[in-house]
């Protein structure tokens, strides 16, 4: 029975993805309104059902509840950025909803969707056995090392407030990199450093890997979108594909690392505040 509503599902997203791709090709502005929201949904159905058949099991048929979670934490996250954008003003939205009741609908139903993006690119290619055989060269991070790298992402993540500038953007897309990842390593979380440390590095490489792959197709989606973000970036700005400059696709196997690092912190936090969360996350 899961397996048949799997498969449903998973071409049920499929479908949404070529429905909503030629009812933009066809000019549909409704589609075109609601296009980022529908096609990256599509997307998270279709890659989980590939995900189940290649592994037997995935994120959406066998942790369902955590799933739901993340859709919530996703939009919690994402609207931290939102927050650090009013400082650095490096992206807006362009031909929203006049409705606000609507456009927030919009705003939460887009942003529930970009971590359960990464994660589920993450599984795919885990599923296939990418990076699988990677290995890196084991070291022991010293605790001095770790203090002084959650230094300096504290300041990456003040600057913005006390100093605002639209070229702040790099210290915004790694500062809870270098807070929080050393501070879920000694706290004995979901950590990359520990990861690394043993020698293996297929957890790193796999998120970086879905960056590039979800960055891509958010812009690839987001250029032919009615109603989508611009950017201004102040770093060579003006060379783009899409509607990103160039060099703004450095930022994206970032955030992938990002995300996961903060939800491995959300998941060190809920379990330490109450024991009974423990069974609603994932510790990846």
């Amino acid at each position: 029975m899961k397996k048949r509503i799997v498969y449903i599902y998973g071409f049920a997203g499929l479908f949404i993805i070529i429905f909503a791709e030629i009812a933009l090709f066809f000019d549909n502005q409704i589609i075109g309104v609601w296009f980022t929201p529908l096609v990256w949904s599509g997307y998270i159905l279709f890659i989980d059902s590939i995900i189940y058949r290649n592994k037997g099991e995935s994120f959406i048929s066998h942790h369902f509840k955590e799933f739901v979670i993340l859709l919530f934490l996703s939009v919690g996250f994402w609207l931290i950025f939102e927050g650090y954008n009013l400082f650095i003003k490096n992206w807006h939205y362009v031909n929203l909803p006049e409705n606000l009741p609507i456009r927030y609908i919009g705003y939460c139903w887009s942003f529930s969707t970009i971590y359960p993006a990464i994660f589920e690119t993450r599984d795919l290619l885990e599923s296939f056995g990418i990076f699988k055989n990677c290995s890196f060269r084991e070291f022991e991070p010293k605790r001095l090392w770790l203090i002084v790298i959650i230094f300096i992402g504290f300041i990456f993540l003040i600057l913005p407030f006390v100093n605002p500038s639209e070229y702040y953007a790099p210290i915004v897309w790694t500062g809870f990199i270098f807070f929080l990842e050393p501070i879920n390593y000694l706290l004995n979380g979901g950590s990359f450093i520990r990861e690394l440390k043993s020698g293996s590095s297929q957890k790193f490489l796999t998120h970086f890997t879905a960056g590039i792959i979800c960055g891509i197709l958010w812009e690839f989606w987001n250029f032919w979108a009615y109603t989508k973000w611009i950017y201004t970036v102040p770093y060579w700005g003006d060379v783009k594909i899409f509607e990103m400059p160039v060099v703004g696709y450095l930022g994206f196997p970032v955030f992938a690392i990002e995300c996961y690092v903060m939800y491995s912190t959300m998941v060190i936090f809920m379990k330490k505040l109450n024991h009974s969360f423990q069974s609603y996350f994932i510790k990846f």
